[in-house]
């Protein structure tokens, strides 16, 4: 069953986030304005060194008032690539140089009130560059094995959506599953 779009308009629009109001009908003939926010799409960086270990960042995010471990992400800017976008997004919040970037998977974490796309990326090779240019986004970095991603999971010291699909998808690829 499809839902009719009659019309969207825009309530507030700023670089971050758009908030829209969209003029949905339902298969059953119900008719009303659902609320959608408009996102710049994401990338998110899977990097695995030698000794089967991912890198991650451990973060504060005020929203949540939460830590919790997560892997480099960020928006992807008007004419960058996903991938060039991932590997950006690496160097600049853990000074780590990746190798080729190879799709992992994409994912639409929350399709029912945004647009926004996740595409995660795996890095199997990386150079350390030099320290970290973008000195707000973590307290720590470490490089996780991969082992530990389960317990952690369940601990809930992984919760963002962009590191859970890029973990767990992770974990699956490492199993040949």
């Amino acid at each position: 069953m499809q839902w009719k779009i009659h019309g969207e308009r825009p309530i507030y629009e700023n670089p971050w986030v758009n908030l829209w109001l969209v003029d949905v009908e339902q298969p059953d003939g119900h008719r009303w304005e659902h609320h959608v926010l408009k996102l710049r799409h994401l990338a998110v960086a899977a990097v695995v060194n030698s000794e089967k270990q991912v890198l991650m960042m451990w973060r504060h995010r005020f929203i949540t008032d939460s830590w919790a471990w997560e892997l480099p992400m960020g928006l992807i800017e008007p004419g960058e690539t996903p991938a060039e976008a991932a590997a950006r997004e690496v160097l600049e919040e853990t000074g780590w140089r990746t190798g080729e970037l190879t799709p992992l998977i994409y994912a639409q974490p929350a399709n029912g009130i945004t647009d926004s796309g996740h595409f995660v990326f795996r890095a199997d090779a990386v150079d350390y560059a030099g320290p970290p240019t973008e000195l707000n986004e973590s307290d720590r970095l470490d490089w996780i094995p991969l082992s530990e991603l389960r317990g952690m999971i369940d601990r809930r010291e992984i919760v963002s959506s962009g590191s859970l699909v890029g973990v767990l998808y992770l974990l699956l690829d490492e199993a040949g599953l």
